[in-house]
Protein backbone atom coordinates (compact mmCIF):
# COMPACT_ATOMS: atom_id res chain seq x y z
CA UNK A 1 0.00 0.00 0.00
CA UNK A 2 1.37 3.46 -0.93
CA UNK A 3 0.33 6.96 -0.47
CA UNK A 4 0.25 9.35 -2.88
CA UNK A 5 3.75 10.78 -3.85
CA UNK A 6 5.44 13.53 -2.69
CA UNK A 7 5.86 16.54 -5.06
CA UNK A 8 8.74 15.45 -7.47
CA UNK A 9 9.53 12.82 -5.62
CA UNK A 10 8.64 8.81 -5.65
CA UNK A 11 5.54 7.13 -3.57
CA UNK A 12 5.92 6.78 0.05
CA UNK A 13 5.19 3.29 1.71
CA UNK A 14 2.62 3.08 4.39
CA UNK A 15 3.31 -0.60 5.73
CA UNK A 16 4.89 -0.73 9.39
CA UNK A 17 8.04 -1.21 8.75
CA UNK A 18 8.41 1.34 6.32
CA UNK A 19 7.38 4.19 7.82
CA UNK A 20 9.12 3.06 11.04
CA UNK A 21 12.05 3.57 9.00
CA UNK A 22 11.21 6.51 7.53
CA UNK A 23 10.15 8.09 10.74
CA UNK A 24 14.27 8.15 11.45
CA UNK A 25 14.73 10.47 8.86
CA UNK A 26 11.40 12.27 9.09
CA UNK A 27 10.01 11.98 12.52
CA UNK A 28 6.73 13.62 11.48
CA UNK A 29 6.00 10.23 9.66
CA UNK A 30 5.70 8.37 13.10
CA UNK A 31 2.23 9.28 13.55
CA UNK A 32 0.99 7.30 11.13
CA UNK A 33 1.77 4.32 12.81
CA UNK A 34 -0.13 6.62 16.56
CA UNK A 35 -3.11 7.04 14.44
CA UNK A 36 -3.48 3.23 12.90
CA UNK A 37 -2.81 2.02 16.26
CA UNK A 38 -3.64 4.53 19.21
CA UNK A 39 -7.33 3.46 19.32
CA UNK A 40 -6.49 -0.26 19.55
CA UNK A 41 -4.14 0.32 22.28
CA UNK A 42 -5.97 2.52 24.34
CA UNK A 43 -8.48 0.00 24.55
CA UNK A 44 -6.48 -2.91 25.66
CA UNK A 45 -5.08 -1.29 28.53
CA UNK A 46 -8.58 0.46 29.17
CA UNK A 47 -9.69 -3.07 29.76
CA UNK A 48 -6.86 -4.05 31.85
CA UNK A 49 -6.15 -1.29 34.20
CA UNK A 50 -9.28 1.31 33.91
CA UNK A 51 -9.75 4.59 31.19
CA UNK A 52 -7.42 6.97 33.37
CA UNK A 53 -3.97 5.17 33.71
CA UNK A 54 -4.86 3.90 29.93
CA UNK A 55 -4.69 7.73 28.87
CA UNK A 56 -1.28 8.23 29.97
CA UNK A 57 0.10 4.77 29.36
CA UNK A 58 -1.20 4.73 25.49
CA UNK A 59 0.44 7.69 25.37
CA UNK A 60 3.83 6.30 26.88
CA UNK A 61 4.05 3.44 24.43
CA UNK A 62 4.35 5.46 21.44
CA UNK A 63 6.60 7.74 23.54
CA UNK A 64 8.86 4.52 24.03
CA UNK A 65 7.89 3.38 20.47
CA UNK A 66 9.14 6.46 19.05
CA UNK A 67 12.34 6.86 20.85
CA UNK A 68 13.42 3.28 20.40
CA UNK A 69 11.97 3.50 16.55
CA UNK A 70 15.98 3.25 15.02
CA UNK A 71 16.50 -0.48 16.99
CA UNK A 72 13.49 -1.82 15.82
CA UNK A 73 14.04 -4.63 13.72
CA UNK A 74 11.72 -5.09 10.68
CA UNK A 75 12.57 -8.35 10.63
CA UNK A 76 10.62 -8.88 13.61
CA UNK A 77 7.46 -8.40 11.49
CA UNK A 78 4.51 -6.18 11.57
CA UNK A 79 4.65 -3.31 14.50
CA UNK A 80 1.23 -3.98 16.07
CA UNK A 81 2.41 -7.02 17.99
CA UNK A 82 5.55 -4.84 18.87
CA UNK A 83 3.72 -2.17 20.31
CA UNK A 84 1.31 -4.69 22.45
CA UNK A 85 4.56 -6.05 23.83
CA UNK A 86 5.45 -1.85 24.89
CA UNK A 87 1.48 -1.46 26.51
CA UNK A 88 2.19 -4.63 28.20
CA UNK A 89 5.13 -3.99 29.88
CA UNK A 90 3.88 -0.48 30.80
CA UNK A 91 0.85 -2.44 32.39
CA UNK A 92 2.98 -4.44 34.20
CA UNK A 93 5.06 -1.48 35.84
CA UNK A 94 1.77 0.25 36.95
CA UNK A 95 0.59 -3.11 38.26
CA UNK A 96 3.52 -3.05 40.44
CA UNK A 97 3.22 0.25 41.41
CA UNK A 98 -0.54 0.15 41.86
CA UNK A 99 0.46 -3.34 44.17
CA UNK A 100 3.10 -1.39 46.38
CA UNK A 101 0.91 1.32 46.94
CA UNK A 102 -2.03 -0.90 48.38
CA UNK A 103 0.25 -2.83 50.34
CA UNK A 104 0.92 0.13 52.00
CA UNK A 105 -2.37 1.29 52.60
CA UNK A 106 -3.31 -2.35 53.99
CA UNK A 107 -0.55 -1.86 55.99
CA UNK A 108 -1.69 2.16 57.37
CA UNK A 109 -3.61 2.58 60.29
CA UNK A 110 -7.40 1.88 59.56
CA UNK A 111 -8.56 4.96 61.35
CA UNK A 112 -9.50 8.69 59.35
CA UNK A 113 -7.47 11.26 61.78
CA UNK A 114 -8.08 14.65 60.95
CA UNK A 115 -5.00 14.95 59.16
CA UNK A 116 -6.06 11.83 56.92
CA UNK A 117 -6.92 14.17 53.82
CA UNK A 118 -9.55 13.62 51.46
CA UNK A 119 -7.48 13.12 49.00
CA UNK A 120 -5.60 10.19 50.37
CA UNK A 121 -9.22 8.40 51.48
CA UNK A 122 -10.37 8.79 47.86
CA UNK A 123 -6.85 7.92 46.38
CA UNK A 124 -7.11 4.43 48.31
CA UNK A 125 -11.09 3.92 47.63
CA UNK A 126 -9.87 4.30 43.69
CA UNK A 127 -7.43 1.70 43.72
CA UNK A 128 -8.85 -0.65 46.16
CA UNK A 129 -12.10 -0.52 43.28
CA UNK A 130 -9.64 -1.36 40.76
CA UNK A 131 -9.31 -4.41 41.97
CA UNK A 132 -12.15 -5.69 43.59
CA UNK A 133 -14.22 -8.75 42.52
CA UNK A 134 -14.03 -12.29 41.29
CA UNK A 135 -13.03 -11.79 38.26
CA UNK A 136 -10.02 -9.45 39.53
CA UNK A 137 -9.21 -12.01 42.38
CA UNK A 138 -8.75 -14.61 39.15
CA UNK A 139 -6.45 -12.18 37.37
CA UNK A 140 -4.49 -11.42 40.15
CA UNK A 141 -3.43 -15.15 41.18
CA UNK A 142 -2.21 -15.60 37.40
CA UNK A 143 1.35 -15.62 36.46
CA UNK A 144 2.48 -12.31 35.23
CA UNK A 145 3.26 -14.21 32.01
CA UNK A 146 -0.04 -16.07 31.67
CA UNK A 147 -1.84 -13.17 32.67
CA UNK A 148 -0.48 -11.20 29.90
CA UNK A 149 -1.35 -13.87 27.57
CA UNK A 150 -4.78 -14.57 28.42
CA UNK A 151 -5.13 -10.10 28.37
CA UNK A 152 -3.61 -9.87 24.55
CA UNK A 153 -5.78 -12.71 23.12
CA UNK A 154 -9.28 -12.19 24.83
CA UNK A 155 -8.64 -8.61 25.30
CA UNK A 156 -6.82 -7.23 22.32
CA UNK A 157 -7.65 -10.02 20.18
CA UNK A 158 -4.12 -10.94 19.34
CA UNK A 159 -3.17 -14.35 17.41
CA UNK A 160 -0.88 -16.44 18.94
CA UNK A 161 1.71 -15.61 16.30
CA UNK A 162 0.95 -11.45 17.40
CA UNK A 163 1.37 -12.49 21.20
CA UNK A 164 4.31 -14.81 20.42
CA UNK A 165 6.11 -11.58 19.12
CA UNK A 166 4.84 -9.06 21.29
CA UNK A 167 6.39 -10.95 24.48
CA UNK A 168 8.86 -12.08 22.80
CA UNK A 169 8.23 -16.02 23.67
CA UNK A 170 7.64 -19.09 21.37
CA UNK A 171 4.55 -19.89 19.87
CA UNK A 172 4.40 -23.24 22.02
CA UNK A 173 4.75 -21.08 25.20
CA UNK A 174 1.51 -18.79 24.27
CA UNK A 175 -0.44 -22.27 23.70
CA UNK A 176 0.65 -23.13 26.97
CA UNK A 177 0.21 -20.27 29.06
CA UNK A 178 -2.86 -19.51 27.75
CA UNK A 179 -4.73 -23.40 28.48
CA UNK A 180 -3.01 -22.83 32.17
CA UNK A 181 -4.54 -19.67 32.39
CA UNK A 182 -8.26 -20.27 31.21
CA UNK A 183 -8.17 -23.11 33.82
CA UNK A 184 -6.96 -20.95 36.54
CA UNK A 185 -9.51 -18.23 35.82
CA UNK A 186 -12.63 -20.86 34.94
CA UNK A 187 -11.93 -22.51 38.21
CA UNK A 188 -11.50 -19.17 40.82
CA UNK A 189 -15.31 -18.61 38.91
CA UNK A 190 -16.65 -21.65 39.57
CA UNK A 191 -16.80 -23.29 36.45
CA UNK A 192 -17.58 -20.05 34.63
CA UNK A 193 -15.32 -18.00 32.06
CA UNK A 194 -16.56 -15.02 30.82
CA UNK A 195 -13.45 -13.26 29.48
CA UNK A 196 -13.19 -15.69 26.43
CA UNK A 197 -14.80 -18.13 24.25
CA UNK A 198 -14.74 -22.10 23.46
CA UNK A 199 -12.01 -21.35 20.69
CA UNK A 200 -8.54 -21.39 20.75
CA UNK A 201 -8.11 -19.85 17.18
Amino acid sequence: MTAPPDVGGPPIETDDASVIQESVRRPERFSVLYDRYFEEIYRYLAARLGPEAADDLAAETFLTAFRKRRAYDPDRGAVRPWLYGIATNLAAGHRRGLSRMLAAFRRAPVAETAESGHEDRVTARVAAAGVRGPLSAALAGLSAGDRDVLLLVAVAGLSYEEVAASLDIPYGTVGSRLNRARRKVRDALGGVNPMIGDSDG
